[in-house]
């Protein structure tokens, strides 16, 4: 809206300059009609057309209406607000806020006040010792420290701060009835006024001692309702600093300093009685301590000692019946003893007899199955040596057909030292690996000989340290144990069957049977 304003405004003033600009330029028509007339009487230049007076007018008077329309617009900044003034009735009732209002142009007019808080302030003792006693703030200057006079007649500088605002919905009132500008004019008289009034009330002590906040308080509620009756709202009075007379202030501080001596002394005298008075007390509550102690003890050792006598009456029955208690005790005890040696011996004869009984059994019964055993292995040894005596070469495919299937086998003969012996060459596929499995059966000894000779022809290492030599021996348990001739089959250690220093008992032979269902133990 403001905007609208100047446009008009602008408008207004445009129109008038261009009704004089065309009345000028007629003007200058005419006076060039006429000058050509006056140079040159032979010749009739055309005339001129008259001067445009209506258009001006016209023009002037839209140029008029314009700027009434904009005079007619006032636009109340944030922050403020104003009252409406009549060149007729004067001030009119009621308060322009912030915003946009119409009045009546050429007779109205708006006067404008700040309504946001408003700070009076007057100077500090540190300000005035300093020589800068005034100060400006949004150039205006601070005032002096206030000077008042205490119940002794002394002056007193007061350092005085009061926040305050206009009061919007009176500004009709504070336009048409107070002094402007009203914090100039209205606010420090009536703060000083009070102050004035109110201190010479109090000594000088009680002023900036004593009594200060009371002083604040009863300034503050006083002010408050002097200005709040003029449509000023006090917020807060503060009492910032106070001034006392050079030579008070010195007795003063001579009198405080006395007095805290006095006070210092008062303490410490106090504080030495105190500490008699605790010596003392405590004293006695040792004495009484020690005294309370000394028949407490001697009552205990009376008490103790009637406690014992009374004792012994029953403590010499009660030991005689524990003598006699004890004494049945080992005879009891000695008895069992007996007792139980007789029948541990008894125990361990029927124990020896059943184990000599169990023992006995066992050796007949083993004692056949190694008949029987005997008798089983020697027709297998017929049956076995007549199939070799037939075939030699049985023995060889046998061990042929245990080998792996990723080599491949060429069979050697003996060359004849041995009752049996062959030679299985072959070579791993895809390497430069050949393995030479020989068997030799001794004529003169009971054993079979066993040899594997792997040779690396290749340029690549052969790395042996996860390779295995060995048999594989192929078993059908029935109910988890070795059928047949191979359950008796043993494992004998070497070289020491049994440790030399071992028990003798105990030896370290293991039957197929025992190794297959974990019974053995080293």
């Amino acid at each position: 809206m403001l905007a609208i304003k100047y446009l008009l405004l602008l408008m207004g003033w445009g129109l008038i300059a261009a009704g004089m600009a065309i009345a000028t330029y007629d003007f200058y028509l005419l006076w060039q009609y006429r000058r050509l007339l006056a140079n040159q009487p032979s010749e009739k230049p055309p005339e001129p057309e008259p001067v445009r007076w209506r258009a001006g007018v016209r023009l002037a008077a839209l140029a008029l209406v314009l700027m009434l329309v904009s005079a007619s617009i006032v636009v109340v900044p944030s922050g403020s607000a104003g009252v409406r003034v009549s060149q007729i009735s004067g001030t009119l009732p009621g308060t322009l806020y912030p915003g946009v209002h119409f009045i009546k142009p050429l007779l109205e007019q708006v006067a404008l006040y700040d309504t946001r808080e408003m700070i009076f302030s007057t100077a500090t003792a540190e300000e005035v010792r300093t020589g800068m006693p005034l100060e400006r703030v949004a150039r205006k200057e601070k005032p002096e420290m206030m000077m008042v006079q205490a119940r002794e007649g002394l002056p007193i500088g007061l350092a005085v701060t009061v926040r305050y605002r206009l009061e919007a919905a009176r500004l009709d009132y504070i336009h048409n009835n107070l002094p402007q500008p009203v914090e100039r004019e209205l606010v420090p008289p009536v703060i000083s006024s009070v102050f004035r009034d109110l201190v010479p009330n109090y000594t000088v002590r009680e002023v900036f001692a004593t009594k200060r906040e009371e002083i604040r308080k009863r300034a503050a509620g006083a002010i408050t309702q002097k200005l709040g009756a003029e449509g000023v709202l006090v917020k807060e009075v503060m009492l910032r600093d106070i001034q006392l007379p050079p030579q008070y202030a010195e007795g003063l501080e001579g009198l405080l300093l006395k007095e805290q001596e006095a006070d210092r002394m008062g303490v410490e005298t106090e504080i030495q009685q105190k500490q008699v008075r605790i010596a003392e007390l405590q004293a006695e509550a040792e004495k009484a301590r020690a005294i309370k102690q000394a028949e407490g003890q001697a009552g205990v050792r009376v008490l103790a000692a009637k406690a014992e006598a009374d004792a012994m009456q029953y403590t010499l029955p009660l030991k005689q019946k524990q003598i006699e208690q004890s004494r049945l005790e080992a005879e009891a005890h000695k008895e069992s003893t007996i007792k139980n040696a007789e029948a541990s011996a008894q125990a361990k004869v029927i124990d020896g007899k059943a184990e000599m009984e169990r023992r006995k059994l066992l050796s007949e019964a083993e004692a056949d199955r190694i008949r029987v055993v005997a008798v089983a292995d020697a027709e297998r040894m017929k049956s076995e040596a007549a199939a070799l005596r037939q075939n030699p070469l049985l023995i060889n495919k046998i061990f042929a057909e245990r080998l792996s299937d990723k080599i491949r086998i060429m069979m050697v003969p003996t060359d004849g030292k041995f009752f049996m012996g062959d030679m299985l060459r072959g070579t791993v596929p895809g390497s430069e690996l050949q393995v030479a499995h020989e068997f030799r059966v001794a004529r003169d000894q009971p054993w079979m000989e066993e040899q594997i000779t792997v040779t690396n022809s290749g340029s690549i290492p052969l790395d042996l340290e996860s390779g295995r030599c060995g048999f594989v021996l192929e078993l059908s348990l029935v109910d988890g144990e070795v059928p047949g001739n191979w359950g008796a089959f043993k494992f004998i250690a070497i070289p020491y069957r049994r440790e030399p220093e071992g028990d003798r008992d105990q030896y370290a032979d293991f039957s197929l049977g025992q190794v297959v269902n974990a019974q053995y133990s080293s």
